[in-house]
C-alpha cells in the first residue's frame, strides 16, 4: 500500500497584471498551457473551453491529464488568472507554472501549494483556508 506518500500536488497560482487581450485570448493562452503542460512531463487527454463573450468576461478551460488535471479562470475586469495544476506521479506542476508566467509574464504571481493524501486530509481537516489577498471574487 502507498499510504506513506502523498496521491498528488495541487498548485494554485493567482497571476495578475496580465493585459486584457490576454485574458480574452482563450486559444492563446491554452496553447501555451498545453505546451508548458508536455514540455512539465504532463500527458494531456483532452482539453475544453467556455468563453464568457455575452458579458463580455474571460473564459475558463480545463486540461484533463492522465495525471490529473489543469483548469485556467480569466478575470479581464481585474486583470487576473487562476490556475490550477492537479498532477500525480513525477511530472512538475512548479516546472508548468514557471513556464508559464514565462510566456505570459504577469505583473504578479502568487502561488501555493497543496500536497494531497488521505493522511493530510484527516489531520488537517479542520483547518481554514487561505483567503485570497485583496478583492473577493465571486462567480461571474
Amino acid at each position: 500500500m502507498f499510504r506513506d506518500r502523498p496521491v498528488g500536488r495541487h498548485l494554485i497560482a493567482e497571476l495578475t497584471g496580465l493585459p486584457d487581450s490576454t485574458l480574452h485570448d482563450a486559444i492563446g493562452v491554452m496553447a501555451s498551457l498545453r505546451s508548458v503542460l508536455v514540455d512539465a512531463g504532463f500527458t494531456i487527454l483532452k482539453s475544453t473551453t467556455h468563453s464568457f463573450v455575452e458579458r463580455g468576461q474571460g473564459f475558463t478551460g480545463v486540461v484533463l491529464l492522465s495525471e490529473s488535471h489543469a483548469a485556467v479562470h480569466t478575470y479581464p475586469e481585474y486583470c487576473y488568472l487562476a490556475l490550477d495544476i492537479f498532477g500525480c506521479g513525477e511530472a512538475d506542476p512548479n516546472e508548468a507554472l514557471n513556464r508559464f508566467v514565462e510566456e505570459l509574464r504577469p505583473q504578479k504571481v502568487r502561488k501555493q501549494m497543496v500536497v494531497r493524501s488521505p493522511e493530510q486530509v484527516v489531520e488537517q481537516r479542520s483547518e481554514p483556508m487561505p483567503v485570497f489577498e485583496g478583492k473577493q471574487i465571486h462567480g461571474r
